[in-house]
Order: structure tokens, then C-alpha cells, then sequence
């Protein structure tokens, strides 16, 4: 009697395997949220990265009053300062990754994630810089980006950041 092993291995098994891989990079956005997160965004952005692309600022056309929707045309730079359309990054991802540093109240959030919404694209919403703020601050850039991530992870230092993006396959 053959071992599983060997039964596995036989022509008659083989018509069973998949012969591509099980998971595939996805089209991740990098978007920094404020100044003190490009710094980190550029870094990363230094690195071999699948299908990633990386953004440093967000401009938009006029902040709601409050209650108000998001819905207004809004611009990513690219690292080379290039304008983009933040509609139509979204729209070519599969997940956009929001960096902010703690002690901000990133107003582009909201816009961010209206978009993403319509696109039915996930969010995730990394923060950096905690040791170095009060847990007070911490907290109202927690409370500014949870609404809007549907991840929300304080980093523990800025290489977790890049281990980040290496597990969600950017």
C-alpha cells in the first residue's frame, strides 16, 4: 500500500493541484495623511514593492460643514509631484493603506474613505509616532480615523509599517 505522500504525488492526484499561486499582490495604495507621515511614506516608497504606489498629500475642494457628506473632487500628489485623481487611484486598488501620525486629526480621512466606499475598496488606517505623544493625543487621532478604516493599527515603530504591507501582499 502506497503512503499518503506518494498517492498525493501520482499522475491520477496531479489533475487536483492548482498550478497557480493561492494568493496575488494587490493593488495597494499608500496614502500619507500628514506631514509628518510622508517622511515615512517616501522611505517606504524606497523599497521593492509589488504593485504598490505611494501618495503624500490629498487636496480637496472645500471641507463640509458639519453633518455634510464628503462628496467633492479630490487630488493625491505622487512622489514625484505629479497630481492624480483620487477617484481613479481608488478605483484601479484593492486596498488603500491611510498613514497618519498620532497627535493629527487627518481631515482627508473622510474623503478617503467616501471613496473607497463607492468602490467597495478596503481601507486600512496605520498611525505612527505614538511613543513619542500623550495617550490623549493618541486617542483623538484614533477617534478621527476609525470611522473610516476598516483596520486601525498603531505602529509600534515605522518598520512595522513596512512588515505591514508586506503581509497584505502590497
Amino acid at each position: 500500500m502506497q503512503s499518503e505522500s506518494a498517492r498525493m504525488t501520482t499522475a491520477e492526484e496531479a489533475r487536483y493541484r492548482i498550478d497557480y499561486p493561492n494568493s496575488k499582490p494587490r493593488a495597494t495604495k499608500v496614502i500619507a495623511l500628514d506631514a509628518p507621515s510622508e517622511a515615512v511614506v517616501k522611505r517606504l516608497a524606497q523599497g521593492q514593492w509589488q504593485q504598490a504606489s505611494f501618495f503624500t498629500s490629498l487636496d480637496f475642494d472645500g471641507a463640509p460643514r458639519s453633518g455634510e457628506n464628503w462628496s467633492m473632487k479630490a487630488w493625491l500628489s505622487d512622489l514625484a509631484g505629479r497630481t492624480k485623481d483620487l477617484i481613479d487611484e481608488v478605483a484601479s486598488a484593492d486596498l488603500v493603506v491611510m498613514v497618519a501620525s498620532a497627535g493629527t486629526r487627518p481631515k482627508a480621512a473622510g474623503v478617503i474613505a467616501e471613496a473607497c466606499g463607492v468602490r467597495k475598496v478596503m481601507t486600512t488606517a496605520l498611525i505612527i509616532g505614538s511613543e513619542e505623544h500623550t495617550d490623549e493625543e493618541l486617542s483623538r487621532t484614533l477617534a478621527a480615523l476609525r470611522p473610516y478604516a476598516g483596520m486601525l493599527v498603531i505602529a509600534s515603530n515605522d518598520d512595522y509599517i513596512e512588515e505591514m504591507l508586506v503581509a497584505l501582499r502590497a
